[in-house]
């Protein structure tokens, strides 16, 4: 009986059920992967070149995330086998992370929390609040994410304004949203948002130069990639008081450890980088990893392709 294999962050029984009926026999296994017998992979463990070395008989690679560079699709790709992800399984969740984070920056909501138990009984303790509906929000980076931050946040009543230099003006305009450029909306938002994929034309797309042209007290909210953002600029412009507040869902450094703490000042907001997280979105993720796992034992062309491996009725 051939075998697929599940790191052990994915729930093996989730995969069971979704390829109940293949003559196939689902375990959950550790890196290095090795097997002759093996034919799937559901992993958000790295899959090397010489892993895929050890696995002759491997037809499809799934990863259980948006992500997919821990796996070598190149070398996959030339072995005939398929790599497919899920790109859409958290966006609704991770739109909603992110509004929260923003709102709870605009309301004070960490920092009355902290006064309170501090000792501190005063609505002042935060600062000075914002009534959510006179900020201007620019977000950066117009994909599934950014435009459904940008639904969220036009409901409430925000202006909303976004640069992504792939994405037309048109279609930011019939959105709702204004276009601009980086440092016009820059110069123009109360708060930022990112939501830009981390590439090499993006890491360190926001340091000192860009926050400087913030305008002071505004807000920044990071739970994308930590790279997209210098840190230790973000922390100086804050503890500077530039900046009125900073949530950070991505650390440079996860999980944080004795030689790289969490970072720690008023008015910073650190969570976990759990954006992405409800108990939907996890069956969702798993579940649809195993299915492209099943179209391709069963010949038919999985979705959510990033590498193509042989066609279907090919082994």
């Amino acid at each position: 009986m051939a075998r697929v294999l599940c790191d052990p962050s994915v729930p093996v029984e989730r995969v069971n059920a979704v390829l109940s009926g293949l003559d196939v026999a689902v375990e959950s296994a550790t890196p290095p992967w090795v097997g002759d017998d093996v034919v799937g992979l559901v992993s958000f463990e790295p899959v090397t070149a010489a892993d895929l070395g050890r696995l002759p008989a491997l037809r499809v690679i799934a990863t259980p995330s948006v992500g997919f560079d821990h796996v070598d699709v190149a070398v996959a790709s030339e072995r005939g086998v398929w790599v497919c992800n899920v790109p859409d399984y958290c966006v609704d969740e991770m739109a909603d992370h992110a509004l929260a984070l923003l709102l709870g920056l605009v309301r004070g909501v960490v920092e009355l929390d902290r006064s309170v138990r501090a000792g501190i009984w005063s609505h002042a303790s935060a600062g000075e609040l914002r009534r959510v509906s006179d900020v201007r929000v620019g977000v950066i980076g117009f994909g599934r994410i950014g435009r459904a931050l940008a639904t969220r946040a036009r409901a409430l009543g925000m202006e909303v304004w976004v640069h992504d230099p792939l994405v037309p003006d048109e279609q930011v305009a019939a959105a709702g949203a204004q276009p601009a450029g980086l440092t016009d909306l820059l110069q123009a938002c109360d708060a930022i948002s990112l939501h830009a994929p981390l590439t090499p034309d993006t890491r360190g797309l926001i340091g000192s130069r860009e926050l400087a042209l913030l305008p002071a007290g505004a807000f920044v909210v990071n739970a994308s990639r930590a790279g997209l953002v210098d840190t230790d600029a973000l922390l100086e412009a804050l503890e500077s008081g530039h900046l009125g507040g900073v949530a950070l869902d991505v650390l440079d450094v996860e999980p944080p450890s004795a030689d790289s703490p969490a970072p720690a000042a008023a008015r910073l907001v650190v969570n976990p980088h759990a954006g992405w997280y409800s108990e939907r979105a996890v069956e969702e993720v798993n579940r649809r990893a195993a299915e492209s796992i099943r179209a391709v034992l069963e010949d038919r062309t999985p979705e959510n392709v990033v590498g193509v491996g042989h066609p279907p009725g090919r082994c």
